[in-house]
């Protein structure tokens, strides 16, 4: 009886030392979060109103460019996939600097048109302000990396004005094919949290809405399950381009001014081509897709561009929204194509873009149970399922560790980064010197995993040991 009596003891006061810690990551994260938003609302709207506003763009990636650059490198592109390399490699440590740079970086970035997001950095703040939290307490590595992931949910919660999906994104955005089960409570709690600040205090939460789903319509069903497919491909395309743009600016002078003023002015001519709404947040254009607003082709072909540029070219900001941005306008293309409601289409693309791009299936259906009902629960599952499995071994945040092969046929770097596996450059090799040759034994691997030819995998003992940082990095926190 003693021994029940001490277990429960030691679960009690862990759950207790957790909701209070948990909770005090999210106030914070709440409150800063609240205070960017309104800075970032009130610098935006003070541009907007300027005829020559448009022009600042240059100068705001050139100045976003000289900090993440010259001050505080970690605190450059996207904040989501810093924080997961922080996770990963340095046990969740972030210096408080990362904090007024990446505010000061993002503001420049977004205030003048530049094409990102205000999820990244929202969650990059909220971690950062948890690892110092972690280090004022002394934390060892393990609590310091829970605590710095529910800055991180909290963050997303926050903005997003999703609880739930922020509480998920926490547990499944820092591997592809795992959760981290042990982070689920601190993570729940801080997002809740998290999202019920920013609510008090008046951030004008992201409510996107679109038309009622049916329930179980099974032509629907089925042209979910052929959007997956869609959504997956187009996810592909959205990573290879911001890998394509990152080559691109690799190759030319590492100047920050050259860079800035080229990715600027590269910028404006998009959407001078295509249109102005592929800069910016892209909200009101998102919202617009799932009301079951017509969009061209060429508006989410020129968001991918001129996100790509953005990030690539010293702008600081996030990639969620984009992503976003990219699924609803490229669902309401589809949707009208098959001659269905626009605003299904572009909820499903919403959804199914965000779990191709960033392999957070799971969180992806929860956002968009939350965002648009029950009723599109069905849908989701299938058309996020697919356009995850669709994607491949590639993601947006290249620093997710690898823990899943999508397929017994594909072979991909278990428990390494992401983006520096050797499976994409293998996959690229093939299909472009030899698929065309090697297709019927390809087919036959594919369909029979079994076959003599198919190369077998090692098991753990004929692998070397893994070097204690190696073991760090695949562990869950």
């Amino acid at each position: 009886m003693l021994r029940p009596l001490n277990e429960e003891s030691v679960l009690f006061l862990h759950v207790l030392r957790w909701l209070v810690l948990a909770s005090v990551v999210g106030l914070l994260v709440g409150l800063t979060t609240t205070g960017f938003i309104q800075a970032l609302t009130i610098l935006m709207q003070w541009v907007e109103t300027r005829s020559w506003g448009v022009w600042l763009l240059p100068l705001g990636l050139c100045l976003s460019g000289w900090l993440t650059t010259r001050v505080v490198p970690e605190a450059g592109g996207q904040g989501l996939e810093r924080v997961v390399r922080a996770i990963h490699l340095h046990s969740g440590k972030i210096t408080w600097q990362v904090i007024p740079t990446k505010i000061a970086a993002t503001l420049l970035t977004l205030a003048t048109g530049g094409s990102a997001g205000n999820v990244g950095p929202c969650v990059q703040i909220g971690s950062g302000l948890a690892a110092v939290i972690a280090d004022y307490l002394r934390f060892d590595s393990a609590e310091r990396k829970t605590l710095v992931i529910c800055g991180l949910s909290a963050g997303f919660a926050a903005v997003f004005g999703a609880p739930m999906a922020g509480a998920l994104f926490g547990m499944e955005a820092l591997f592809v094919g795992s959760l981290a089960y042990k982070v689920l409570f601190p993570s729940a709690i801080a997002s809740v949290v998290g999202y019920l600040v920013a609510v008090w205090a008046g951030i004008p939460s992201m409510n996107f809405q679109a038309h009622a789903f049916p329930d179980f319509d099974g032509s629907l069903l089925l042209l979910a399950v052929a959007g997956g497919f869609v959504f997956g491909f187009l996810a592909l395309v959205f990573i290879e381009c911001l890998n394509g743009v990152q080559r691109f600016a690799d190759s030319l002078p590492s100047s920050v001014l050259f860079q800035g003023l080229l990715g600027g002015f590269l910028v404006l001519g998009v959407g001078y081509l295509v249109s102005f709404e592929v800069l910016g947040l892209g909200t009101a254009t998102i919202q617009q897709a799932l009301q079951g607003n017509p969009f061209l082709w060429s508006v989410f072909l020129g968001k991918m561009v001129t996100t790509s540029l953005t990030l690539r070219f010293g702008g600081s900001g996030g990639i969620i929204l984009p992503i976003c941005f990219v699924g609803a306008t490229g669902g309401a293309v589809l949707g009208g194509l098959l001659n269905q409601d626009p605003s299904l289409f572009a909820a499903l693309g919403l959804a199914g873009l965000l779990a191709g791009a960033i392999n957070t299936p799971i969180t992806a259906i929860i956002l968009g149970l939350e965002l648009f009902g029950l009723s599109s629960g069905p849908y989701l599952l299938l058309t996020c399922t697919v356009a995850f499995l669709l994607s491949g071994h590639r993601s947006a945040i290249p620093t997710q560790l690898l823990q899943l092969q999508k397929a017994p046929a594909l072979q991909a770097g278990i428990n390494q980064e992401i983006g520096i596996g050797s499976f994409g450059k293998k996959l690229w090799q093939e299909s472009t010197y030899s698929s065309l040759w090697n297709w019927p034994e390809k087919m036959k691997k594919g369909l029979f995993p079994g076959h003599r030819n198919r190369t077998v995998a090692k098991t753990p003992t004929d692998q070397p040991p893994k070097s204690p940082d190696e073991h760090d990095r695949s562990s869950h926190p």
